[in-house]
């Protein structure tokens, strides 16, 4: 088994309302940058031993599937790095 750390970045689908954003995008734009949007987004960062990065990332996708993001409104990205 091999020590991995599988990064879970989870973010809303283009489309859905992101208030967060938004409010963000606007206070920066006061400040006077310039940007087309803004999106917000979580990161999880799991420690979890695999055979390997593969397997890795297989478990960290279930748990975003099962747990960390709503596919309904939700995407989400899969890193994986060895320790």
């Amino acid at each position: 088994m091999t020590a991995y750390t599988a990064t879970v970045t989870v973010r809303l689908k283009h489309g859905v309302l992101d208030p967060e954003a938004e409010t963000t995008k606007q206070a920066l734009e006061r400040l006077g940058f310039d940007l087309e949007g803004l999106r917000s987004a979580d990161r999880f960062e799991v420690d979890l031993e695999a055979e390997s990065a593969d397997a890795a990332s297989e478990r960290a996708s279930e748990m975003a599937e099962r747990l960390l993001a709503n596919p309904t409104i939700h995407d989400y990205d899969v890193e994986v790095d060895e320790r």
